[in-house]
């Protein structure tokens, strides 16, 4: 099987002098966190959520609005380009951690589609308990946390998403998606002397995901797969009597295809 079975051919893209503003309400319509960036009809690099959200929730740009920042201003040069005729066993190794999150796939210097983690999840056939691959070191927060020591404890453990639990119970998710389109919104309605107080009061339960998507961890891989397909998810938290046990995240279940 080559790349060109597996990539997305309809892609989104963003020119780097468009403003981040337009930029979240393309991920926001698509349903995407990652879009490719060109200037003059040439790939020149990509923009994630992630990136959104450090730029906006920067001390330097605290007042400034997305509408005043260009995609340039976020973009990663450092992409992964490759090829439609690559073969998917070649690509998987480059999909995941710490590896590239989407790769462009480039046909005499056109862009001709995408790979994400999420277009390979349909390969994904192991039967396996999600038991078996499930990291057990989770990093949560509380709904009273707030969002500026949330982000912190993201970026310090280099995770993506992080469960939030109230009392022990799973009462949501939070990622860098919910954090850019949170900071987005505060830059854009409230007034600049106003916005560090807000930002530092922001708490989580305003921005979380809920109810959250979960799953058992008797599971089997290939079914825990289906679920992220369908609900548009990039992890699982594994809930067993109403505690959680675990997390799976896209990159565990990529894992699992064999060469």
């Amino acid at each position: 099987m080559k790349v060109k079975d597996v990539m997305t051919k309809d892609i989104v893209v963003v020119d780097k002098d468009i403003d981040l503003q337009h930029v979240l309400t393309l991920m926001k319509k698509h349903e995407i966190t990652k879009i490719p960036v060109m200037e003059e009809k040439k790939l020149t690099g990509i923009i994630t959520d992630s990136m959104i959200a450090m730029k906006l929730g920067s001390i330097h740009n605290k007042g400034i609005p997305p509408s005043r920042f260009h995609a340039s201003s976020v973009t990663d040069k450092e992409m992964d380009v490759v090829s439609p005729e690559d073969t998917v066993k070649d690509i998987l190794t480059r999909v995941g951690e710490p590896g590239p999150t989407l790769l462009c796939v480039v046909e005499n210097e056109k862009l001709v589609g995408i790979v994400t983690k999420a277009d390979l999840l349909h390969l994904v056939t192991c039967e396996k308990k999600l038991r078996e691959i499930m990291r057990k070191e989770l990093f949560m927060i509380s709904p009273d946390d707030r969002i500026i020591h949330a982000r912190r404890l993201m970026i310090d453990n280099h995770v993506a998403r992080l469960p939030v639990l109230n009392e022990g119970m799973l009462v949501g998710m939070l990622s860098d998606n919910e954090i850019a389109f949170a900071l987005a919104k505060l830059k854009r309605s409230i007034p600049r002397g106003k916005q560090k107080h807000r930002l530092d009061e922001l708490n989580v339960r305003e921005v979380m995901r809920s109810p959250a998507v979960w799953t058992e961890p008797n599971m089997t891989v290939a079914e825990a797969a289906k679920i992220m397909l369908k609900h548009n998810v990039g992890a699982l938290p594994l809930l067993e009597n109403n505690k959680i046990v675990g997390i799976v995240s896209r990159t565990d279940l990529l894992k699992t295809i064999s060469g």
